[in-house]
């Protein structure tokens, strides 16, 4: 469980007695929590189905996967390589609590511990929590707006998101921006438990995906190596498949 510096846990606990105070802020604290529902909802329904291309650009080098991608609710996820050839197979499997990883060159299954969460994957600027975390940002996280009105050329909603004292969480804060018109995601920049920048999602090029129009285009930038970055590229999405969980097994992870 993550240990919030004294300062931090002092400010969260006193924030719901602040509300009860202060209506206007219980209001906004709510206004706040309506509207992540609906980002979270972007990129999740009931099940999912998705084909998708990561692109790494490192200071050593450069690569790109396709990918796909598969999902049941918040239990249940499998993400499994297709190309390049070399690392076709490669697939990863989360279900109920138990997280595994397939290398097929040698045959492997390999479950993840704790300590491995916060690791690379596939060489990417995501780590094994990214891929796998299927929470909500409002069971996580104390959410308030911090800014409302007009950002380079374009109206926006700023929310601050401060963890709460029993979320299994790393991150200091997160400040999320919106457009304010549909709610669309534009910046994400995660703090570490110092109050610095750690690292910054960016969404881009709008297309209609699952039925709705949604980011196709995710960029990942750590803060410590900016000319870096990891890009995420939907191609298909699709929502509320019917899916059973047996697809969700080991024997099914290491289907090639």
């Amino acid at each position: 469980m993550k240990q919030h510096p004294r300062g931090l846990s002092l400010l969260v606990a006193i924030l719901p007695i602040f509300f009860l105070v202060h209506p206007l802020f219980a209001q906004s604290q709510n206004e706040a929590e309506k509207i992540l529902r609906h980002v979270d909802d972007l990129w999740r329904g009931e099940s999912s189905s998705a084909e998708m291309t990561m692109k790494v650009k490192t200071a050593h080098y450069t690569r790109t996967l396709r990918m796909a991608a598969w999902s049941k609710g918040k239990a249940n996820t499998l993400v499994r390589i297709i190309s390049p050839l070399k690392e076709k197979g490669t697939a990863t499997l989360k279900s109920g609590k138990n997280i595994f990883t397939y290398l097929p060159q040698t045959d492997r299954t390999i479950r993840l511990t704790s300590g491995m969460m916060m690791g690379s994957w596939m060489g990417s600027h995501f780590t094994n929590d990214d891929l796998v975390k299927e929470t909500r940002r409002e069971d996580d996280y104390e959410a308030k707006i911090t800014f409302r009105g007009e950002r380079a050329g374009q109206n926006v909603i700023e929310f601050t998101l401060i963890p709460k004292l029993d979320a299994a969480v790393v991150w200091g804060k997160v400040v999320l921006t919106i457009r304010s018109a549909d709610y669309i995601p534009l910046e994400e920049v995660f703090y570490d438990e110092e109050m610095a920048v750690a690292r910054t999602f960016r969404f881009r090029d709008l297309k209609v995906l699952g039925g709705q129009l949604r980011p196709a285009v995710m960029r990942i930038i750590p803060a410590d190596k900016p000319e870096e970055y990891t890009e995420v590229i939907y191609e298909t999405l699709e929502l509320n498949l019917p899916v059973e969980e047996a697809f969700f097994s080991i024997a099914n992870l290491k289907r090639r």
